[in-house]
């Protein structure tokens, strides 16, 4: 025995050996820091991708409110005087919303001042007003002070979504010759010098990008000659010829205000301009605003957008490092809005008109309410459609539809539908549903039927394989105290498999209440302003309310479609959170 052992010996303990199991060893190790390392990856992902929703999210469930009082002119909202709250609700209340405005910033008075001035509160400030004039009729002819809903870019920059006024260090005393609109102030110190810094450096750009242009025009120039040399008669050789003074000129004309652009740059003295592509520089003082023009080292010349009331020593400067001409709010409009934040006039508040509203083309009004209660109609009819269909398809096919070869067709028919791709059953809802059987379009109806043909052979493949969980002795013990067969599957099996039957549900209705590819084709990314109050009126869903709110230029509406991919995310947590509880509630193992 023990020399037989000798051999195994020798074999498995050798170096080869060694080496090998070694091997094996550092293979393993590897494939486990291997799916380790996809897994944390993965998970990052997902925090990464989920955080920036959110925070873009959290900014969507603030809206700002302007305060200000306002006249409630009979003339305007009651001229009768019949305190009827529906002629009241008719009335210009605009008018009076503007004028409060006017009255707080009498400063506005050329036509597009006002123009601006009036684009800081929102269009639904003036109906907001109107309702609660009507529901207290008492106030026509008072003074009151009213908030009013801000306009998306008002909000947007509370929020700091256009930059912000950051306050630099001044160290001389400032001295102002104001002429009008129009001033030149001068401090003691050379405390503009890094702003005419960055003036010339912003110069420098602009040569270089001169340049650029000069070399596109030179290779112009070239093309265009060899065009001459190569042509074959007087006129095209002229016309080429004439391509090549052109562009010639248009060089050496960009190439001269590069130059210039750059000894302005590397001069020492002297100002520059400020135009809308440099950093936005305003000056607060004596209770006035500044807005500086041109630059030197402590010598500025300046707009005047709110004239001084006081001394003007004590002073403070203020950069807006993004352009004017990278956002909607202009200076003049900024100022304004200090103004109101210094006098305490705005509040930021949570925004509970994002849950209670419907759609809106202004996005401070937009909300998901309407949605929600389309996605709520739609997948009722999806449920009522869905669930007794493929529960009643699986008991038919497991328990009475006989082993043949047109069983088997239905069965692999019903394994391929679920692999088809969703926007295939919305191009049957549109070509039969719609078109044929005269079904609403753009209603939950359309697409609930859309959305239960999509889900059915989720339903249906779920319920099979609970009901053939179910073990054969049910079925024996049933039939054998005399039930029937129908009475055998309903009575016993049925109940049985009905928590595998709910949860494979639950996870097609969660599949289906994410579906927006279907709904389109079906007409429902309409824009629906009413909230519906049944299957057969014109209604949004809330992926689709996502996918337009997606599509829409005000940068308002990225935090309100994060905000609505935030709601929608919850509802199918919500979901296949209620599918594992009850798997694992009621469950049985047999």
């Amino acid at each position: 025995m023990t020399d037989a052992a000798h051999p195994i010996t020798g074999i498995t303990g050798s170096d080869a050996a060694q080496a090998r199991l070694k091997r094996r060893h550092r293979a393993e190790f590897r494939l486990r820091a291997y799916g380790i390392a996809a897994l944390l990856f993965a998970g990052l992902s997902l925090v990464v991708l989920l955080s920036s929703v959110v925070l873009n999210a959290s900014t969507a469930l603030r809206e700002t409110y302007v305060t200000l009082p306002v006249e409630i002119t009979a003339e305007v909202v009651d001229p009768d005087g019949l305190h009827d709250p529906d002629l009241i609700r008719r009335a210009d209340f605009n008018t009076l919303t503007r004028n409060a405005l006017r009255s707080r910033f009498p400063i506005a008075t050329g036509r597009t001042e006002r123009r601006a001035l009036n684009e800081l509160l929102s269009v639904g400030a003036s109906f907001e007003l109107a309702e609660q004039v009507a529901a207290d009729t008492s106030l026509v002819g008072q003074v009151v002070p009213v908030r009013m809903l801000a306009a998306d870019t008002l909000d947007l920059y509370i929020k700091g979504a256009f930059g912000g006024l950051e306050k630099k260090s001044t160290d001389g005393t400032l001295s102002a010759e104001i002429d009008g609109d129009s001033a030149v102030l001068t401090s003691t110190a050379d405390d503009f010098a890094a702003l005419l810094t960055q003036a010339r450096r912003s110069l420098r750009a602009e040569a270089a990008a001169l340049r650029h242009q000069a070399n596109l025009q030179n290779n112009g120039v070239e093309e265009f000659a060899r065009r001459a040399e190569a042509a074959e008669d007087e006129a095209a050789r002229n016309r080429a010829l004439k391509q090549v003074e052109a562009r010639t000129v248009k060089r050496d004309g960009l190439l001269a205000e590069a130059d210039a652009a750059l000894v302005r740059a590397d001069s020492t003295r002297g100002s520059e301009p400020l135009g809308e592509d440099n950093a936005s520089a305003l000056i607060r003082a004596g209770g006035g605003w500044f807005k500086v023009t041109e630059v030197g080292r402590d010598t500025v010349s300046a707009d005047v957008l709110v004239a001084p009331d006081g001394p003007i020593a004590d002073w403070s400067l203020l950069i807006n490092e993004q352009s004017e001409a990278d956002r909607k709010l202009s200076d003049t409009q900024i100022v304004w809005i200090e103004e109101l934040r210094t006098a305490g006039q705005l509040e930021t508040v949570f925004n509970t008109r994002f849950f209670t509203a419907s759609d809106s083309r202004e996005p401070e009004l937009a909300g998901i309410w309407g949605a929600v209660v389309g996605s709520f109609w739609t997948m009722l009819v999806t449920f009522a459609l869905a669930f007794p269909i493929g529960v009643l398809s699986a008991i038919y096919l497991e328990e009475f539809a006989p082993k043949n070869r047109l069983t088997a067709l239905i069965e692999v028919n019903i394994n391929n539908l679920a692999a088809v791709p969703s926007i295939i059953f919305g191009l049957l809802g549109l070509a039969v549903f719609l078109g044929v059987f005269g079904v609403p379009r753009s209603a939950p109806l359309a697409g609930g039927i859309v959305l239960a043909l999509m889900t059915l052979p989720t339903i249906i493949i779920a319920a099979r394989a609970s009901i053939r969980a179910v073990p054969p002795s049910i079925r024996d013990a049933a039939l054998g105290v005399g039930a029937s067969k129908v009475q055998a599957s309903f009575h016993h099996v049925l109940p049985l498999a009905m928590p595998g039957i709910l949860t494979g549900t639950i996870l097609g209705m969660a599949q289906a209440l994410g579906e927006t590819a279907p709904l389109i084709m079906i007409g429902m990314v309409a824009f629906i302003v009413d909230t519906p109050t049944g299957i057969t009126d014109s209604a949004t869903v809330l992926p689709v309310q996502v996918f337009r709110w997606s599509d829409f230029p005000e940068q308002a509406f990225e935090a309100r479609t994060a905000a609505a991919i935030c709601v929608l995310l919850a509802f199918l947590v919500v979901m296949n959170g209620l599918a594992v509880f009850l798997r694992k509630r009621f469950e049985r193992r047999w």
